[in-house]
């Protein structure tokens, strides 16, 4: 008992050692990396509580979101439960709340320290009300961590009233979101290919969040001899797998965004320093690994020593790995000194393509461009896909070969239509961009709806024992049947989002300003994409859901919503009003002589490429038919051989059959039963 005590006191020593070696390192390495006393003659000094002020109170905001997101995950998914949360999700639920109330106050700070940093004056002389609002309203640093000040204020008043998972899982969502705004600032946003850089630290973000703020608490649980410790790291030892992917294939991206070779990696400060973190990350996963094979084990046994003693460890080692990324993101990259991007490399993160000349296909196919969501999406979804089928057939049952197919290859037209030449000249004409559309919207949809990813993923989860909390599979259940499903995939409410979708994206502003940010350029694509396979899993869906109509019902929904698509297209070539005008205003383009003729180009690639979707839809619709009528009647075939009355049909036979042996019997029988 009394080495038990012992552990426990040290807990309250491990976390306040973990934030005070991720200052210390932030300090060093701003120190090391010259980011943080860099002074610029002839300009004012914004003064030493300001130069040593900000990374400290960058460190405390980073620690203090990524302590709210890992007491909610430990809430939500981590600890077992049921929709009232138990007394011990309600304590660390508190815990979530003094996290994100000092995840506001520090960025709170953080905008202070950043606003009299840019002006390089004292934070005495420029804090005031109106120029701190003017700091948010103007300035893309000032929105960010204001954001996230605001974040941090909704999360602590939501975790004091909840009582209920769903809230506990709101706060969560808003916890992850309050992450990204600092992705979409600083030395990634400003570079060159600043839509793979945002991407892949907005992923970056997520993925240590989830690692830090995970092993944070499941260390806690596992000190404080919590009941659900073995079950909470259990569960907890997939999601640091995953999260230690995201965070080195983002890292190893946004290193060769930044990074104008691969020699600065061993020659410059900023290269040493991220080699630092490199090799503090790949020690990590070393440490996890062994967690795999040797700690979790005991811990399930009731022996929590090893495991604590060795987490605590790899916490600190995290620690010194956040203060790595804080002091890097105070040191200027190489090669970033006298680099000015173009107007176009500003606007696209790439420079202006060549023109498509005589063969468009050439450069269309030629002209790749990476981007980190689709490729890391779908790469996942690769993964998980083929990992389920090989578990499937492990056990002896089948799976389709033609749904394999069918959704790799939707995979494939996905990365085709975001990161070939389709997504480059997407940007800057307006035809192109069309293309992209109809092939995210129409055609990629259909094949992965065949692939039947949710029936895939019911037949290889695991459910989950009597009396444990839901499993993915029962959430995943769960989904399919909700209120929200059920609405959505009405019909008509899937026919209108899937057509009056592109009226509003298009008729209004909002694609000119969707077309202004990496963000809402990828946010258009992946709500095409969304909103195609609503549709088509509606109407040729193999997957369960909440309502299923019949086959002509299908057919009436496909021939009744193809004639607004036409519509769509018909009214894009007859305009002539220019659709995002002051998008395209801003390129320069000297290689497009009329821009009405390629929004005309966009309508009849629009009209044309929507046909043939459809023609492959009905035929898929037919095909479907037809085997449903064919599997109806084996099945009543089945049940009048097993003489199962139960069924209508079946029970009419044997009726029919009734009256033909009654009428066979002889007369006298006949009256006598009458009488």
């Amino acid at each position: 008992m009394a080495t038990d005590t012992r552990r426990m006191l040290r807990l309250p020593v491990v976390l306040p050692a973990a934030v005070g070696v991720a200052v210390a390192v932030t300090v060093a390495g701003a120190w090391a990396g010259g980011g943080a006393v860099a002074e610029v003659p002839g300009i004012a000094d914004a003064g030493s509580v300001t130069t040593w002020g900000l990374p400290v109170a960058r460190t405390v905001m980073d620690a203090a979101a990524v302590a709210t997101v890992g007491a909610l995950l430990l809430v939500v998914v981590l600890l077992p439960g049921g929709k009232r949360l138990s007394p011990t999700q309600l304590r660390y639920l508190t815990w979530a709340a003094l996290a994100a109330a000092l995840w506001a106050i520090a960025s709170a700070a953080t905008l202070v320290f950043t606003l009299s940093d840019l002006f390089a004056q004292p934070v005495s002389e420029i804090v005031s009300p109106t120029v701190v609002a003017e700091f948010v309203t103007t300035d893309a640093q000032g929105r960010s961590y204001a954001l996230m000040t605001a974040a941090g204020g909704v999360i602590a008043t939501l975790c004091v009233g909840a009582g209920t998972a769903r809230w506990a899982r709101l706060a969560l969502l808003l916890a992850l979101g309050g992450l990204l705004p600092p992705a979409f600032t600083g030395h990634s946003s400003a570079s060159g290919n600043h839509d793979a850089a945002v991407t892949s630290l907005a992923l970056h973000l997520l993925g240590v969040a989830v690692w830090v703020g995970g092993l944070v608490f499941v260390l806690v649980v596992a000190a404080r001899r919590e009941e659900q410790a073995a079950d909470a790291a259990r569960r907890f030892s997939p999601l640091a797998a995953w999260a230690l992917i995201a965070v080195a294939t983002s890292g190893l991206v946004n290193a060769l965004v930044r990074l104008p070779s691969v020699g600065e990696v061993f020659t410059s400060r900023y290269g040493l320093m991220l080699l630092g973190k490199a090799s503090t990350l790949a020690l990590l996963g070393a440490i996890g690994w062994w967690h795999r094979r040797r700690t979790l084990p005991a811990l399930a046994e009731g022996a929590r020593g090893t495991f604590v003693r060795l987490a605590a460890g790899e916490l600190l080692l995290m620690a010194a790995a956040m203060g790595l990324a804080v002091a890097l993101s105070r040191t200027p990259p190489p090669g970033g000194e006298g680099t000015s991007l173009s107007p176009a490399e500003e606007l696209l993160g790439f420079p202006m393509p060549p023109a498509l000349g005589d063969f468009p296909w050439t450069p269309l196919l030629t002209q790749w461009h990476f981007d980190p969501l689709f490729a890391f999406g779908t790469a996942a979804a690769a993964m998980l896909y083929l990992a389920g089928v090989r578990k499937l057939r492990a056990r002896g049952d089948k799976w389709p070969v033609g749904r394999t197919i069918s959704w790799l290859l939707g995979l494939a037209v996905t990365v085709l239509a975001t990161m070939s030449g389709l997504s480059v000249y997407g940007k800057v004409l307006f035809s192109v961009h069309m293309g992209q559309h109809m092939i995210l919207a129409m055609t990629v949809p259909i094949l992965l709806v065949l692939g039947a990813p949710a029936t895939l993923a019911l037949r290889s989860l695991p459910a989950a024992p009597k009396g444990e909390p839901d499993g993915p599979r029962e959430m995943l259940l769960k989904l399919l049947h909700s209120r929200y499903v059920k609405v959505i995939s009405h019909p008509v409410v899937a026919s209108v989002l899937f057509i009056g979708s592109a009226f509003v994206v298009y008729y209004t502003s909002l694609f000119e300003t969707l077309m202004r940010s990496h963000l809402g350029h990828m946010f258009m694509l992946v709500h095409f994409l969304a909103v195609g396979l609503l549709f088509f899993w509606v109407v040729i869906g193999i997957d369960p859901g909440p309502r299923r109509p019949p086959h002509l019902g299908r057919l009436f929904v496909l021939v009744l919503t193809m004639p607004f698509h036409s519509w769509f297209s018909i009214s894009l070539m007859s305009s002539t009003a220019l659709i995002g005008e002051g998008w395209w205003s801003l390129l320069e383009r000297p290689w497009v002589e009329n821009v009405l003729d390629d929004q005309y180009n966009a309508g009849a690639i629009a009209w044309a490429t929507g046909d043939i979707p459809v023609l492959i839809t009905t035929i898929i619709l037919s095909i479907q038919w037809i085997r449903s009528d064919l599997r109806e009647a084996r099945r009543v075939d089945r049940q009048i051989d097993r003489g199962d009355h139960n069924d209508p049909l079946a029970a009419y036979n044997a009726y029919l059959a009734s009256l033909h042996a009654r009428d066979r019997r002889p007369t006298s029988s006949r009256t006598t039963e009458e009488s």
